[in-house]
């Protein structure tokens, strides 16, 4: 456990470094405000230059001031929202979806190719990951793998489909998580949450089938490169995976949470620091616990186990602290952030867009 401690100390270090007595509360929940007859010059009028990036239309127009505020902001409340409980809940129902989630993928892999080439494939995709935690993901591919038919039948249809519905529901949970980080209530019905959760979930196989095309097909088409035009074409490809990453978490942080959705300028910069902070965490989580780390001598049989899931606890964690940024960057401006015609302040549907940092 010596890693957690490591992490959570670092963590409180950062906090107390970013925290200031003098900081405005982070949490401002939408006042009840009448927007009857308020256009929306009257916002740009009354908006305090006191507040750096007040007037921003979008991430790039808040100066680096702006920003430190917002990074504090976003680390205070994550503690406010418990962030490092609420990765725990969805590091374990993400863990129980991700056995349905490969049934899905093998299965739908297998209808137009060879699913032990997918099995490969997603085996080498997880070398960033600890030695203890591979050979679970391994173990689980080949079982995976043993039992798909390769053929479309009516029994492979209805397994997709439980998979999927099943995989969703630690989709559903991220849902949850993320609501909390843009200070959101649920308000959408059950079959309207779980449809979007089925999306989300499809979406996210389907971000999976499509890395797995760069990582196999490739090297056949780099092999006729020389020497320098390999090297070239392996860091393109790489650089795609990373932003298909941030594709699907800006996708993620725009319809996960229940308000009308931010423009897609203002849920990329949460995407991109959380890609960057989980590709370099997950590296230095398996450098240590691949050097350092005791989980076989404390943990026997169930190390693989026991890494794997604080892998998702770290990777639920940033994903969350993403969410938070993003929150905490459309409270800086008091511009509209939402989709469609900018509207006043009261009347966005969001409760960080329609509130604001006081001076």
């Amino acid at each position: 456990m010596g890693v957690v401690v490591r992490l959570l100390s670092a963590v409180l270090v950062v906090r107390q470094v970013l925290q200031s007595p003098d900081e405005t509360p982070p949490r401002r929940r939408a006042a009840a405000r009448t927007a009857a007859g308020t256009a929306q010059t009257t916002a740009e009028a009354t908006a305090s230059p006191a507040v750096p990036g007040a007037r921003a239309r979008s991430p790039q127009q808040v100066p680096a001031r702006g920003w430190w505020q917002i990074l504090r902001r976003a680390f205070k409340e994550s503690s406010a929202d418990n962030v490092s409980m609420l990765a725990g809940g969805v590091a374990f129902f993400g863990f129980l979806a991700i056995i349905p989630a490969l049934i899905a993928l093998v299965s739908l892999y297998g209808l137009v190719a060879d699913p032990a080439e997918v099995a490969a494939t997603i085996e080498s995709l997880s070398a960033g990951l600890p030695e203890s935690a591979q050979s679970l993901v391994a173990d689980q591919i080949g079982s995976v793998v043993t039992a798909s038919s390769g053929s479309l039948t009516t029994g492979l249809v209805i397994s997709i489909l439980a998979a999927l519905f099943s995989a969703s529901s630690g989709t559903q949970n991220l849902m949850a998580a993320i609501n909390i980080a843009y200070d959101e209530t649920e308000g959408r019905g059950a079959v309207k949450l779980r449809a979007i959760a089925l999306a989300l979930t499809l979406g996210a196989v389907v971000f999976v089938v499509v890395a797995v095309a760069l990582v196999a097909v490739a090297p056949v088409l780099l092999d006729g490169l020389g020497t320098a035009g390999r090297v070239v074409a392996q860091i393109v490809r790489w650089v795609l995976l990373v932003g298909l990453v941030v594709t699907g978490l800006a996708v993620a942080y725009r319809i996960a949470p229940d308000r009308d959705a931010p423009r897609f300028r203002w849920v990329t910069p949460g995407s991109v620091i959380a890609t960057v902070l989980w590709v370099v965490g997950s590296a230095l989580f398996s450098f240590y616990v691949d050097n350092f780390g005791s989980y076989n001598k404390t943990y026997g049989a169930l190390a693989g186990i026991v890494v794997f899931l604080l892998w998702l606890y770290l990777t639920s964690y940033i994903v969350l602290l993403g969410a938070e940024i993003n929150s905490e960057a459309e409270y800086q401006t008091e511009q509209d952030t939402t989709r469609g015609e900018p509207q006043p302040m009261g009347s966005r549907g969001a409760a960080k867009a329609d509130d604001a940092v006081d001076a």
